[in-house]
């Protein structure tokens, strides 16, 4: 029997050669099975525990893929601080509806460079990108907001500790996008 594998040739003469070789062969693929299954428990494991997060902090948990955006969104002004948002269009994993995504600028570190423009790293988020929210549902319409930290209050259903992250392909997911709290003091 003559097998060939990549640029090595392995001439095997007897039965109880070739059976090793193929023994082996399977032992690899279940090991290589048993990986895959375990990455892939671990990421929904990490899936559910960021759920069980969000109901911690009051918020309203989504997943999902961008269907479109960014765009910037002007603001009112307060305290001479312009209160801009970042709009994405996401189809939720939950229910399939496409949600929008009010993001406050204020919240994201790239806010005091970008003037009028979507501020970083809102600005990587491409459709395509895989999503996981934390935040408040929208009252009126389907939607989410409130996505960003309460600047250490309490959190209730009306003002949830909440987060934008990014789900990569390997099911890891990046920090918080609007974890900036430099601008919490306009609430207090």
């Amino acid at each position: 029997m003559q097998m060939q594998h990549k640029r090595y040739s392995l001439s095997l003469e007897s039965p109880a050669q070739q059976n090793n070789v193929i023994k082996t062969a399977k032992v690899m693929k279940m090991k290589k099975l048993v990986l895959t299954a375990c990455l892939l428990g671990a990421s929904f494991a990490a899936l559910a525990d960021a759920q069980s997060d969000c109901r911690a902090a009051a918020g309203s948990y989504l997943t999902g893929t961008v269907v479109s955006g960014p765009t910037f969104a002007s603001g009112q002004m307060l305290n001479g601080v312009e209160l801009s948002h970042t709009h994405v269009r996401l189809r939720a994993d939950q229910d399939g509806r496409t949600y929008d995504v009010a993001m406050d600028n204020v919240y994201a570190y790239g806010y005091d460079y970008a003037g009028e423009d979507v501020p970083s790293p809102l600005n990587t988020i491409q459709r395509g990108d895989r999503l996981q929210l934390c935040g408040q549902l929208y009252t009126s319409g389907v939607g989410i907001h409130w996505v960003h930290p309460n600047c250490g209050t309490q959190p209730t259903s009306r003002q949830p500790n909440g987060w934008v992250k990014k789900i990569y392909s390997d099911g890891t997911v990046s920090d918080n996008y609007e974890a900036n709290t430099e601008y919490c003091q306009l609430w207090q």
